[in-house]
């Protein structure tokens, strides 16, 4: 059976270098963020699914989005789909504070929960319209994306910060490119490509129409 560290291995071969972020992968048990009856999976670098149609991400992509905010301890992050709180748990051991915004409540509640079992203090998990951020605690210095749209949802660029970075899947949901982008004095700039991906779709008033 595959360990924890044979997945920050996988991480590593798979172009990871942040070595805050690589300690931090050692830190954060990803069986203790994955349905229990799939923990014998959780350090295979492959998605796992979630209620709702939904997945987790596979842990290789998440580290190269969250590699690419450049977090220095000192921020506070907006995270869009929260998913069983992997990802959440990882952007809080790297920065100040995290937000994050989910859709189904049932989700979010575990998360809460997974992040609570394991000491996580700094994030908070909201139930909604993740298209719409949080306006009520922003700016933010960095936002992660986990789902896919073809254009950043304004309200995510707005909240934003000058200098900020915000890193999103760009593309119709099933085919991606996940792109690094950083807000400047008249807006977002596309900075580079990260990798390719396959992501579900972003719903909610500023993206896909909700199928609900």
């Amino acid at each position: 059976m595959r360990n924890q560290e044979d997945l920050v291995q996988a991480i590593v071969a798979a172009g990871v270098r942040d070595p805050r972020l690589l300690s931090t992968l050692r830190e954060v048990p990803r069986a203790s963020f994955v349905p229990p009856d799939l923990a014998d999976h959780a350090y295979l670098d492959r998605p796992l699914p979630i209620p709702h149609g939904q997945v987790t991400t596979q842990p290789s992509l998440s580290a190269k989005m969250v590699e690419a905010l450049g977090l220095t301890g000192s921020e506070r992050v907006l995270e869009v789909g929260t998913g069983y709180g992997f990802q959440t748990a990882l952007l809080a051991h790297l920065s100040n504070i995290v937000w994050s915004v989910e859709r189904f409540p049932d989700v979010a509640e575990t998360a809460r929960n997974n992040l609570q079992l394991h000491g996580v203090a700094n994030a908070e998990v909201v139930v909604g319209d993740g298209t719409k951020g949080l306006p009520e605690h922003a700016p933010y210095d960095a936002t992660l994306i986990s789902a896919a749209f073809p254009r950043v949802p304004p309200p995510l660029a707005e909240q934003l910060t000058v200098g900020g970075r915000l890193v999103q899947p760009v593309g119709p949901g099933g085919e991606e490119e996940v792109i690094l982008f950083e807000k400047g004095p008249r807006g977002l700039v596309r900075r580079r490509n990260i990798t390719g991906a396959h992501f579900v779709r972003l719903y909610g008033t500023h993206a896909f129409p909700d199928p609900a």
